[in-house]
């Protein structure tokens, strides 16, 4: 039965309406606002905690720029993405520990009176050299080196304690903690390119427990899309699945997003993305090429992510050219065939790009449920709906405690939400739909609760063109 509103029966409370017409107008041009959560291995960073960047030199500032660890790495593939922000959160395997180095007087017998300790636990390769400063005979250089690269030079002065609070109170120093050892005699000594020693980064062994830990504090933020950090492991991955399961089933909707090694086969791949067979579980079969590297499926599924999040609602990700100047393997076409009836994602060429593309926007649901549509076999809808019950309960809050929960607050309630759909529907989001008092469950609430819900056409993007030729 329908609401039993109406559009000459609209009750108008300051707020309430625009609200939700702006969300929806919002989603619609500036994309979902997708977050994207990665647990990840660095030599640089906080431990143990998550840390948000939203560009390259956030991510370097945060993390450094190794490489061969996931942090860079991998942090850079999600963003180039361009989701409107990065979560990240460095784990360690209990090993990890600080570089130091001891600075000692010039006393005739040296004295140690300051420890230089790197912020985070690293094996990054940190050297320093002690001088005085050549134009300023009060002040002593205290150079940071990484590698050969000069980072910073400290000008100190004083007593040793105040040396220790000028490195420490200085706002650019993103490196060092000093402490204070012993007075001596308020000299340093001079020393040429002497390394911090003793550092460990703790990723040797790094276990499931760690990834696990990581996806608890990530439940303390609204994240949109989970990617690991090229990890194939399978039990990692099921574990991962239960986990967005689980989140689900409690109003917190995740996409994840995983893929194998270079050495999976597509035949491995498809049987795995059967397995899932979940319209939040994403599974890439192959790997890009980017700036000559080669990326796994499992870290060209990073990348995935960070597109998934950046797309409005309005978007699909199917055909979207990529930043992978070519994919490993190259597939056949019974092969992506194959692929996109098992639900596993992948790239190809086109012929018309410059780049490789998705081929097609699928997930793992390929096995449907006597209640799940076809539609949800594709990212673009599941982010829909996600989109749409993210944005349905945070207006909640526009009215709990405040609205009488009778005839009249019920329609306030359920007009403010039809205008919400009415602006997907006049941007060609969704064709027909009813927003509408809940009737059976309504009939046994309480007397504090109000059951409403929505059904609409969902339209999908056009992927196929077929076109008929006719010669006389």
């Amino acid at each position: 039965m329908a609401g039993t509103w109406s559009e000459t029966n609209k009750q108008t409370i300051p707020g309430f309406y625009n609200r939700f017409k702006w969300m929806a107008e919002n989603r619609l041009t500036q994309g979902t606002k997708g977050v994207v959560a990665m647990p990840v291995k660095s030599d640089w960073g906080p431990m143990g905690k998550v840390t948000s960047v939203s560009a390259e030199p956030e991510l370097k500032k945060a993390f450094g720029n190794n490489s061969t660890l996931s942090a860079y790495k991998l942090g850079k593939l999600v963003l180039l993405g361009q989701p409107s922000e990065l979560f990240l959160y460095r784990m360690g395997d209990g090993e990890e520990k600080v570089a130091s180095i001891t600075l000692k007087d010039t006393a005739g017998t040296p004295t140690d009176v300051i420890k230089l300790e790197t912020l985070y636990s690293t094996t990054r390769n940190f050297n320093v050299s002690v001088k005085p400063d050549i134009a300023d005979e009060t002040l002593t250089d205290v150079t940071l080196y990484e590698g050969t690269g000069q980072l910073y030079t400290f000008k100190v002065s004083g007593t040793i304690q105040e040396m220790v609070e000028s490195i420490n109170n200085n706002e650019e120093n993103l490196w060092l903690k000093a402490t204070k050892i012993a007075d001596g005699n308020d000299t340093l000594a001079s020393i040429v390119n002497q390394p911090l020693e003793g550092g460990s980064n703790g990723t040797e062994n790094i276990t499931n427990e760690n990834y696990v830990d990581a996806m608890a504090a990530f439940e303390q933020y609204k994240i949109n899309v989970f990617t690991l950090d090229g990890i194939a492991d399978t039990a990692l991955q099921t574990t991962v699945q239960a986990w967005i399961d689980r989140n689900k089933a409690v109003g917190y909707d995740v996409i994840g997003c995983f893929g194998g090694l270079s050495s999976t086969s597509i035949d491995a791949a498809n049987t795995q993305s059967k397995a899932f067979n979940n319209e939040c579980v994403v599974n890439v079969g192959n790997g890009g090429i980017y700036e000559g590297i080669t990326y796994t499926p499992g870290e060209s599924a990073c990348y995935v992510a960070g597109i998934i999040a950046a797309a409005t609602m309005k978007e699909s990700i199917c055909n979207k050219e990529t930043i992978f100047s070519d994919v490993s393997p190259k597939l056949t076409r019974e092969q992506i065939e194959q692929c996109l009836n098992a639900g596993t994602l992948i790239f190809a060429g086109d012929g018309i790009a410059t780049n490789a593309i998705v081929v097609d926007d699928v997930n793992t649901l390929k096995s449907y449920g006597e209640d799940q549509s076809e539609s949800l076999g594709y990212i673009r809808a599941v982010r829909f709906m996600h989109t749409v019950n993210a944005d349905t309960t945070i207006t909640k809050r526009d009215y709990i405690g405040k609205i009488p929960n009778g005839d009249l607050g019920q329609k306030v309630v359920l007009s403010a939400l039809k205008q919400y759909f009415e602006t997907l529907q006049g941007d060609g989001v969704i064709g027909d739909f009813t927003v509408e008092v809940d009737a059976d469950l309504q009939a046994n609430a309480k007397d504090d609760e109000f059951y409403w819900k929505w059904a609409a056409d969902y339209i999908n993007v056009m992927k196929k063109i077929y076109g008929t030729g006719y010669i006389s």
